[in-house]
């Protein structure tokens, strides 16, 4: 039998904590956005990702998977009509959870947790620019580097040349010097 994740169980048993998690992704995906305790909304990201995963494949087994969870049926219909289509190209990070400060009563922490809008076919050609501007100053910065260990070496041989012509005079010089020693 599946037990549900070691540590706090959100107020109580882990029966409640899996209701409370179902009624806290049906307002998400209902409103948009909820305001909520930090750690409600850090113990709701993963189960709302999967959700929302699932919406995105959109057959029949996932939406009766779904309807386990979300008990409601006009959630899940706004689930995999407009909330999982809109997500079609993104890989994950379907949630994003902002820190509000405390709450007044008991000074608990709180938070949004809200669905990350979509990126417009505008902001993908942004980033897609950003993307290949990124390769192309790493291809650069590649370049010049292997430019500069090419005049690196270049620089080297002739300066290991010239080493080479030095070494035979500088025994002869330190046998003369040795010579004025012994006279």
């Amino acid at each position: 039998m599946p037990k549900p994740a070691k540590g706090a169980r959100l107020g109580g048993s882990a029966a409640h904590e899996r209701l409370l998690l179902a009624n806290l992704a049906t307002a998400l995906f209902e409103h948009g956005r909820i305001t909520t305790t930090e750690a409600k909304a850090r113990r709701l990201r993963p189960v709302a990702e999967k959700l929302v995963t699932k919406a995105k494949k959109g057959d029949l087994h996932n939406r009766r998977l779904v309807l386990q969870t979300v008990r409601d049926k006009s959630v899940v219909h706004t689930l995999f009509t407009e909330i999982g289509p809109r997500y079609e190209n993104r890989p994950g990070g379907y949630t994003r959870i902002t820190k509000i400060g405390n709450r007044r009563g008991d000074n608990a922490p709180m938070a949004v947790i809200e669905l990350v809008e979509a990126l417009t076919v505008q902001q993908e050609a942004v980033g897609e620019a950003e993307a290949a501007t990124k390769r192309t100053a790493k291809d650069a910065a590649g370049d010049t580097a292997a430019a500069n260990l090419k005049k690196d070496e270049a620089t080297e041989a002739p300066a290991a040349e010239a080493e080479a012509t030095e070494t035979p005079a500088e025994p002869a010089a330190d046998a003369a010097d040795e010579a004025a020693k012994d006279a």
